[in-house]
């Protein structure tokens, strides 16, 4: 059978993964994190804890975030505009409605205002460092992706790549060592969140990048990276149970945790590559979840608000619905409404608001602008 390069122009298996990570997202705020166990009991006690390990999705963006980005700044390295395109393209796809759900916010009363002014800045990650409250909670992780934009291309554009590889493993080893010296030293918050405690992601993900574009690199050796590195986070996980691995409340899970399960995400991410390019390709080019791909950025900013408006006025539109307190079909009900209104804004706001600037970006690249929805050119911003 003659198999697709696993590196393309376009890469349809990526936007099913982005999917995948915004709905874990929504899933986790819609039932978890809104509601906690409290009150559930036998199965409705069980759905809602199944979606307790959704925070992760926003790792699964980073390490494919940390894929698609360093693909980008690889194949333009040698470019005379590399720095300038690559920043206004990001700055064109990014900001508008970064700055639009900002905009809402503060036209809401959002508080506190200092939590937005930080916002405003890429600067929501290290709010704890100011004594500010984090608030909307989803804006700390694009903080996190804006720093990697800022710092990571002129890596790219000043190493080689066996020295950007180098630092790509580094970074994945150092950033372990980080968290574990925050936890020790009390400093909670910076086991999550701050940039320097999150980049093992993106290392990981650029390091995926770097390797799949070596001549030498065969689908062979990607399997092998799949099962590999599937093998080292579930065995960690298996292994460190005892130990506290699960819970960041202990050293082990506080450096650990979200290591483990990047190296799952990367094992997760290579086989999607390799399921994409071979017969099985319509396993894994799912036409929802591409769908939820390709709005995820728009998804991701709202849908936190939506369900803070409904939550705020749902009494008053309809008095006689019961508390969601322990009861899973009152909890299924705001779910399904917060989804269905955060799935519209998200798909309007991507084909009338987002879309335009789309479009102005490939000026700079002299991409067909028919192609505009491929995830090669498409980062999965969180």
């Amino acid at each position: 059978m003659r198999f697709d390069p696993i590196v393309r122009p376009e890469m349809p298996e990526l936007d099913t993964v982005r999917g995948v990570a915004v709905l874990l997202v929504v899933f986790y705020h819609g039932y978890f994190w809104m509601s906690g166990l409290s009150g559930f009991k036998s199965i409705a006690k069980l759905i809602v804890a199944a979606t307790m390990p959704g925070w992760l999705g926003v790792n699964l963006f980073f390490v494919l975030s940390g894929l698609l980005i360093t693909g980008i700044l690889l194949d333009s390295k040698s470019k005379q505009n590399y720095f300038r395109s690559f920043y206004v393209k990001r700055a064109l796809r990014i900001l508008p409605a970064y700055y639009g759900i900002l905009l809402v916010l503060l036209i809401a009363g959002f508080k506190p205002q200092s939590f937005l002014v930080l916002s405003f800045f890429f600067l929501s990650n290290f709010a704890p460092l100011f004594g500010i409250v984090p608030s909307y909670s989803v804006l700390w992780s694009l903080a996190v992706e804006e720093h990697f934009y800022i710092l990571w291309p002129a890596l790219v554009r000043g190493c080689s790549i066996r020295t950007l590889e180098k630092c790509a493993i580094g970074i994945t080893c150092a950033v372990p060592a980080l968290r574990a010296g925050s936890f020790m030293l009390g400093v909670n918050g910076g086991v999550h969140g701050y940039t320097w405690c999150e980049a093992d992601g993106l290392a990981i993900g650029a390091w995926l990048a770097i390797n799949v574009r070596k001549p030498s690199f065969t689908r062979e050796r990607l399997r092998w990276v799949s099962a590999s590195a599937l093998a080292i986070g579930l065995f960690a996980i298996v292994i460190g149970m005892r130990f506290g691995i699960l819970t960041r409340q202990r050293l082990l899970g506080a450096s650990l945790q979200e290591s483990c399960f990047n190296f799952i995400f990367l094992g997760i991410i290579s086989a999607s590559l390799l399921l994409g390019t071979g017969r099985w390709k319509s396993l894994i080019r799912r036409p929802v979840l591409r769908f939820y791909g390709r709005i995820s950025y728009g998804l991701y900013l709202i849908h936190l608000l939506i369900f803070g408006i409904y939550n705020r006025n749902i009494q008053t539109i309809w008095p006689a619905l019961p508390s969601p307190v322990g009861r899973l079909d009152v909890v299924t009900f705001r779910f399904v409404v917060c989804l269905a209104i955060s799935t519209a804004i998200a798909f309007l706001s991507r084909q009338y608001f987002e879309e335009p600037f789309l479009r102005m970006r490939h000026r700079f690249s002299g991409i067909d602008v028919n192609k505009i929805q491929s995830p090669v050119f498409e980062e999965p911003t969180t």
